[in-house]
């Protein structure tokens, strides 16, 4: 069974459910398997990051080719 055929299977048997216990549980399921990565990380993980997006738009950047210059 391909992946569209079972999100179709899925769908059916979750419009058919009646238990609205079982229906939150379905979706506080998915929402988990969802949850964005980052918000795992730690505050100095995010902070490091903030960091380099903020020196992305300052156009401080390293090549690929300048860091393999460098290590090689």
């Amino acid at each position: 069974m391909d992946i569209q055929t079972s999100k179709i299977e899925l769908v059916k048997m979750i419009l058919e459910l009646e238990d609205s216990k079982l229906i939150e549980k379905v979706r506080k399921l998915i929402v988990k398997e969802k949850r964005d990565f980052y918000n795992d990380l730690s505050e100095d993980e995010k902070l490091e990051i903030r960091y380099g997006l903020e020196q992305l738009e300052r156009g401080e950047k390293t090549s690929w080719e300048e860091i393999y210059k460098k290590i090689s």
